[in-house]
């Protein structure tokens, strides 16, 4: 089989390394953002895609979550598979009790193709907006208000790829959506912004009402430097008054398309301790928020 890579560069595998962080995390742990690719031959992947993944399969990342001492997972749906989420519904059956999803649908999905993906674990949709050929005429709130209503008897909430930046009229766009919305890594808006940037504050008073949760994910995706990403810092610090009980957090396995040094979960996980260091608090982003969100059972 053909990955096509020459149309869709294969991209920098994650550190193989077996290592522990320093930091152990509370039972009951939930790694909030990651992906399951591959393997190729099995599930493959969408001709459109722009990127190519070594395959990153569920035994990979079931011996990485160990290694961390991190018990239960929400695996995204990749956008190398587009609305084909055969490889994450199959990773989400064989570990019901470990995993959940959050799935992408085609426009003409069916409410039985719905009702199978919630049986199998799928908890909410994600909506990739970054790739939006036309911002200028701002969010498409009606389609995503329709996504909304159709998932909302599910209990499932709505994750949106966004940088924040680019709509800063956050808190009237989502005054009275359906459902809860969450912000991928910090809201995805670039450190040069900055955390007054009007996008990324209503993202902030939106976190402060209760409607929207944000992924502490993926620095590396939105600063220049490498470890520590000292420039976002700051972020973490500002997500973090704005409503503690509206974050979660993730590794973001396998890291896919980073351009520059390939950061080990272990030290992710070792940063995570670093900027959170209340132990009460760091069990509530690890453990109680994901429950809520994504409807684990609380562990005794």
């Amino acid at each position: 089989m053909s990955l096509n890579s020459n149309t869709a560069p294969l991209c920098q595998a994650p550190d193989s390394e077996i290592r522990s962080p320093q930091i152990q995390f509370p039972k009951g742990a939930v790694d909030c953002h990651a992906h399951v690719c591959g393997p190729a031959d099995q599930f493959p992947y969408a001709q459109e895609r722009i990127y190519t993944p070594p395959d990153a399969t569920l035994e990979s990342y079931t011996r990485l979550l160990h290694s961390l001492g991190v018990d239960r997972a929400v695996l995204v749906q990749p956008s190398v598979y587009g609305s084909d989420n055969r490889a994450m519904v199959a990773a989400l059956k064989s570990h019901p009790e470990k995993f959940h999803g959050v799935a992408v649908i085609a426009d003409n999905a069916s409410d039985a193709e719905l009702e199978q993906l919630h049986l199998a674990g799928v908890r909410g949709l994600r909506c990739n907006i970054v790739d939006v050929a036309d911002k200028s005429a701002g969010l498409p709130i009606q389609y995503l208000t329709k996504l909304a209503n159709r998932i909302a008897s599910f209990g499932w909430h709505l994750e949106l790829l966004m940088h924040v930046n680019e709509y800063p009229d956050l808190v009237t766009v989502f005054e009275n959506f359906p459902v809860d919305v969450v912000f991928g890594h910090f809201g995805y808006s670039h450190a040069k912004h900055g955390v007054s940037e009007p996008g990324f504050q209503g993202m902030l008073e939106l976190m402060r009402q209760g409607k929207a949760w944000v992924k502490m994910t993926g620095p590396y995706r939105i600063c220049d430097s490498n470890l520590p990403y000292q420039e976002m810092r700051i972020f973490n610090d500002a997500v973090i008054q704005a409503n503690p009980r509206q974050l979660i957090w993730g590794s973001d396995w396998p890291h896919v398309m980073v351009k520059r040094q390939m950061p080990h979960d272990a030290d992710l996980c070792d940063l995570f301790g670093e900027w959170v260091r209340d132990p009460n608090l760091r069990k509530s982003i690890l453990v109680d928020n994901p429950c809520i969100l994504y409807d684990f059972p609380v562990l005794n």
